[in-house]
Parts: C-alpha cells; sequence; structure tokens
C-alpha cells in the first residue's frame, strides 16, 4: 500500500519512480486522475534521458479538446514493485497523472475529512 498526500485544492498526489534503466530511478510525485483511463501521462520535456521505445500514438480527447498523445513502454516503480505500462506523452501536461488503469487491481481509498489517501492492493 502507498500512502500519498492532498494537494492544496485536495488533489490526489502519490510519490512514484519513474525508471529510465536499471541504474536510474527519477522520483515524481503523480496525481492521480480519475478522468483519464490509461495508466501514466506525462509531458513530452519529461521523456528526455528515458530509454522508453516509442510504440503509437493515440488521439485522446480532453477537456481542452482532442489531443494526440505518443505511447512508450515505459516502465514505472511503485514501493519496490515495477511495472511495464504504456505511458501517454503529450504537451503542456502540468503534472504526471495515475489514471484508472491501476484501479483494476488496487484499491483507492480517499477520506479528505480524515486525512487518509491511500493506493493498495
Amino acid at each position: 500500500m502507498i500512502e500519498g498526500r492532498f494537494g492544496d485544492a485536495d488533489e490526489l498526489f502519490f510519490e512514484i519512480q519513474l525508471v529510465a534503466n536499471e541504474q536510474l530511478e527519477l522520483p515524481v510525485d503523480a496525481m492521480f486522475d480519475t478522468g483519464f483511463s490509461g495508466w501514466l501521462a506525462i509531458d513530452k520535456q519529461d521523456l528526455d534521458g528515458f530509454d522508453w521505445i516509442l510504440v503509437g500514438e493515440r488521439d485522446m480527447l480532453l477537456a481542452r479538446g482532442e489531443t494526440k498523445f505518443d505511447i512508450y513502454a515505459g516502465k514505472v516503480k511503485i514501493e519496490e514493485q515495477e511495472f511495464d505500462i504504456p505511458v501517454h506523452v503529450g504537451t503542456e501536461l502540468p503534472e504526471v497523472l495515475l489514471g484508472r488503469q491501476w484501479l483494476k487491481d488496487r484499491r483507492l481509498v480517499v477520506d479528505i475529512q480524515s486525512g487518509i489517501l491511500t493506493l493498495g492492493q
């Protein structure tokens, strides 16, 4: 189980590591976005230095309109467990985003009043 933190506007943040190769892990605060249907989305400028392989592209409808994302075969680490996942890479993404795919085998617990935010199995 990973414990998260609430942002100033009650956003849901979890610390994860983006894995470039066996030696390099970049810790980031990722915002959980229940409106995003994928696994992970990052801004194109954050892709530099990773050895991820481009596997395709996908058009998606966002709040600001339709946007094209490049899809990379990426790797993340959450609580010492590594995951090979498709990563949506776009432009003008202010945050690293975690999406609903994580909820297929994990339970998201959000209790703002009690200050509880966890993503567990």
